[in-house]
């Protein structure tokens, strides 16, 4: 690990981070690296694919840092059921192409692309255009990838992987999402 003082952030290379797997905190994971990431003064681009603008404890936080921290959402949030695909890959094509943009153009040192795994399991986007562009990043950005079902080629191309897995939740017990907890 690099902790000299004279070394910029970018200086050092980013890395592509997968969270994937059945089980609860993927985006709570890559909340936690934006923190970290703000913590140093850095700048952290969120980017939601699935949830939309839920109103959540982690949104409500991150959206004190603006504009240190950038969130952009689904306009029209869609589910893992779709009720129309051509629609669903609509939005998922105008936030990409958005992401694409940001990506490239290194104002950022992190982006999160909550649950973009989803997104390419689900065919809205091809994980080999996540790829080149992920390729073409300036080298110093980092860049974090989140959601269930994570394809082969996205977990080979990261440099850090991790699969969270569900071994007990609440919900299978009947009790409902909790605040603070949960969302």
């Amino acid at each position: 690990m690099e902790n000299k003082k004279n070394t910029s952030i970018k200086d050092v290379k980013g890395l592509v981070v997968v969270y994937t797997g059945d089980g609860k905190g993927k985006t709570t994971s890559a909340i936690g690296v934006a923190v970290r990431t703000l913590g140093w003064g850095q700048k952290v681009l969120l980017i939601q694919f699935l949830k939309g603008s839920w109103n959540t404890g982690e949104m409500r936080f991150l959206e004190k840092f603006s504009p240190q921290v950038k969130i952009i959402s689904a306009e029209c949030p869609f589910s893992w059921a779709t009720k129309n695909k051509e629609k669903d890959t609509a939005v998922c094509r105008k936030v990409w192409d958005s992401a694409k943009d940001y990506i490239l153009n290194g104002e950022y040192e992190l982006i999160v692309l909550d649950e973009i795994n989803v997104v390419t399991s689900l065919g809205y986007l091809g994980e080999q255009e996540v790829i080149e562009s992920l390729k073409q990043r300036k080298p110093f950005i980092n860049i974090i990838l989140t959601g269930r079902g994570a394809k082969k080629e996205l977990i080979d191309y990261a440099d850090l992987v991790s699969e969270i897995n569900c071994v007990k939740h609440p919900f299978n017990s009947g009790l409902a999402a909790k605040k603070g907890i949960d969302f």
